[in-house]
């Protein structure tokens, strides 16, 4: 059994996507092991979870090709000033003011 084999199986698409099957492998064949493996993991782990993955086996593929990244940490205005007694930037904190009406701190993850 070859690795995409185990992915085909993991996604179960149905017989309607039998016609896509051959680009998802092609697809597949483009990532080194590693990756496949990751991407393999990460649809497990969401099905065992109950998340949403894409019913088309090419989107499911493309989409757990790269890790989520993590979303950056952000804090009011208030708050930072609570938990650094100014509102100098410090320990990788950034203000910002995204929506050009409060200011807030974002601090890249």
């Amino acid at each position: 059994m070859s690795s995409f084999d185990y992915i085909w199986a993991l996604l179960n698409p149905s017989d309607d996507y039998l016609p896509v099957k051959r680009r998802c492998q092609m697809l597949w064949d483009t990532y080194p092991l590693e990756q496949q493996r990751d991407i393999y993991r990460r649809i497990r782990d969401k099905q065992k979870e109950r998340k949403f993955i894409d019913f088309n086996p090419l989107f499911a593929i493309q989409k757990n090709a790269n890790p989520p990244r993590p979303k950056p940490q952000v804090l009011s205005y208030n708050d930072y000033y609570l938990r650094y007694g100014t509102t100098e930037e410090r320990d990788g904190w950034k203000m910002a003011n995204p929506t050009g009406q409060k200011v807030i701190y974002v601090k890249p993850a």
